[in-house]
């Protein structure tokens, strides 16, 4: 049984042009038309071009593939295993850059260890706005850049804050209070809840960070927080004066 050069195309799933750019080229061998006038091709014809297609499509250069097409089985075989692997090194490397592309979207997993990651992501859940997860993030790249020794003690600090409800509430009105009138009611009442929390941990190491490092670093787009740190250091220096008057 022999095949029409339509039919070779359509059976290795490639164009009549194709085929005849691969005779063109010398690639697959031209056949001598018959009585009819027309090219036959044979099964193994049909073979070798579902082969150069195969191999044209992974990236085989041609000048390769015509050696394939006469090499013995054992060498035919031996380069397709070669050609495997660095298809897969390839395609290992383009999931690693999809993994990077991903990544990407918010950026703090390309410069910030899993675990800081992760408090990021539990500030997120607890409801804290993005303005101030993106804050956390900066100054904890800043913390990685300047002193990264004492990343791990902020790590636990941090996640040891989760476990604090009080602390946890006083975070979140500290977050909500950002776009506060800075005279408004709850400003006096946060003030004071602050203030409370610096008495009660006073020389205690674990105290919070916060209205400082984090909510400091907003102080020029938030009246609000411009008064409540001012109260704090005013309350925070007339306590200091009355204990060495």
């Amino acid at each position: 049984m022999v095949l029409t050069i339509g039919q070779l195309a359509a059976t290795a799933r490639v164009t009549v042009r194709t085929v005849r750019h691969y005779h063109q080229i010398g690639l697959l061998p031209e056949p001598e038309r018959d009585a009819s006038g027309y090219r036959r091709y044979s099964a193994q014809t049909a073979v070798d071009l579902v082969r150069i297609r195969t191999l044209a499509d992974a990236g085989v250069p041609l000048a390769r593939i015509d050696a394939l097409l006469h090499a013995q089985p054992t060498e035919f075989a031996a380069a397709i295993t070669d050609i495997d692997t660095s298809l897969q090194a390839k395609i290992d490397q383009l999931a690693e850059h999809r993994r990077r592309i991903a990544e990407l979207a918010s950026g703090e997993e390309l410069v910030l260890p899993p675990e800081m990651v992760a408090i990021l992501n539990r500030l997120r859940g607890l409801g804290v706005g993005e303005r101030t997860v993106r804050l956390e993030r900066d100054w904890s790249i800043l913390m990685q850049a300047s002193d990264p020794h004492a990343l791990p003690q902020w790590i636990r600090d941090k996640n040891a804050g989760f476990e604090d409800p009080a602390k946890m509430r006083l975070y979140l009105a500290c977050d909500r209070s950002v776009d506060w009138d800075p005279h408004d009611p709850r400003v006096d009442r946060l003030i004071d809840d602050l203030e409370t929390w610096e008495i009660e941990h006073e020389g205690n190491s674990s105290r919070p960070e916060n209205p400082t490092p984090v909510f400091s670093l907003i102080l020029r787009e938030s009246p609000a927080w411009h008064r409540i740190l001012d109260t704090l250091a005013h309350r925070a220096e007339r306590r200091l004066s009355a204990i060495n008057p």
